[in-house]
């Protein structure tokens, strides 16, 4: 797997940039559960900030992710962290009409 080659390599599980703002965060965006258990596991801050959703949680509940948004809280993202797009996760999940994860 490319993600854990690069990780046993010294890849900064907590690297900022892009459109994403952090590996957490694209994969929470793409949906990908997987990646996001690794990446928690090699101690990837759950709560990082950066990019356009600014947190992993709004990246999650913008597409609806509810298995995501429950593996995130259940690892310690802050429900009430605000900024990104939508200001915090529950108008995100307001706005995009996801009543199951509000």
């Amino acid at each position: 797997q490319i993600i854990q080659l690069s990780l046993d390599n010294g890849a900064d599980v907590n690297a900022q940039g892009g459109f994403y703002g952090n590996a957490l965060q694209a994969a929470a965006c793409n949906g990908h559960q997987a990646i996001i258990q690794l990446l928690l596991d090699s101690g990837a801050d759950v709560n990082a900030q950066g990019g356009t959703y600014k947190n992993t949680l709004q990246a999650a509940v913008q597409n609806g992710y509810q298995a995501i948004v429950q593996l995130l809280l259940d690892s310690g993202a802050d429900a009430n962290a605000k900024g990104g797009l939508y200001r915090n996760a529950l108008q995100a999940a307001a706005y995009n009409g996801y009543q199951q994860i509000v």
